[in-house]
């Protein structure tokens, strides 16, 4: 198969990639500068730790964000922001940080945040919402999975992955891989689009001027699970995740309105 790596790139094909994520950290910094979150361990390793925002009141549910990076890079500290819309809603949101590749597989990533959502879980009562992006838009979409142990599996209600990687076998054939060392097996296993329809409701969210690559992941999961998906007009790999921060976005309501 012909090298992929273009395909999947994003940053040189979006003006002003280069910048979007200093301008994350620094919009995630100020909102946790206004709301501070709990620091919350979910296991031993030293990234496996949650950031948990609170809303005024009793929360009405919790939304778990698990964030991109292509299973290699950022942290929960990266995007805070992007729970504003929801905690101005009455939700409660845990942005979870987890091991990275190469250390750790994209299934390893997958089973430490299911056990970041149990953990965040014993911390908010009520129904459990999923959402992330890229890659944390496959992980979230691996949770969905029946076959991901998920000990509140009974409170989920919703998962929304944003522009996610739904067949990783793509990915064998890009730079990429020198850093996931996705093997077939691997790739076949922990592709959402190849495992059988979850039970949960999902939607899945793209942008319309993202590269062919994310659009065809987007559509190929949701064909394959018979999924609504939404194409968000203008929106690019980077900017389509800012719809988050605002608590009345289309992207927002479809996170949380069950």
């Amino acid at each position: 198969m012909a090298d992929l790596s273009d395909a999947y790139a994003n940053t040189i094909h979006i003006p002003g990639g280069a910048e979007f994520p200093a301008r994350w950290a620094e919009a995630a910094a100020a909102f946790r500068a206004a709301h501070p979150p709990e620091d919350i361990p979910y296991g031993e390793h030293p990234r496996e730790r949650l950031h948990l925002f609170r809303p005024e009141g009793a929360p009405r549910g919790l939304l778990v964000f698990v964030h991109g990076g292509y299973w290699m890079a950022f942290s929960a500290s990266d995007f805070s922001h992007l729970a504003a819309g929801a905690v101005a809603r009455g939700w409660a949101v845990a942005l979870p940080s987890y091991p990275l590749c190469p250390e750790v597989g994209v299934g390893a990533i997958a089973r430490a945040c299911a056990r970041a959502v149990e953990r965040a879980a014993q911390e908010v009562a009520g129904p459990v919402h999923l959402t992330g992006h890229s890659a944390g838009g496959h992980v979230v979409a691996r949770l969905a999975c029946a076959d991901v142990p998920l000990a509140v599996r009974d409170r989920l209600a919703r998962a929304v992955p944003i522009s996610p990687l739904s067949n990783l076998l793509p990915l064998r054939h890009t730079d990429l891989n020198e850093t996931l060392r996705l093997s077939e097996a691997e790739a076949v296993a922990e592709s959402p689009m190849l495992r059988p329809t979850p039970q949960v409701p999902v939607t899945v969210w793209v942008g319309e001027s993202e590269r062919p690559a994310f659009r065809d992941q987007a559509l190929w999961l949701s064909r394959a699970w018979d999924a609504p998906l939404v194409v968000d007009p203008g929106r690019h790999h980077f900017d389509v995740i800012a719809g988050l921060e605002e608590p009345g976005s289309l992207l927002t309501r479809t996170v949380l309105d069950a």
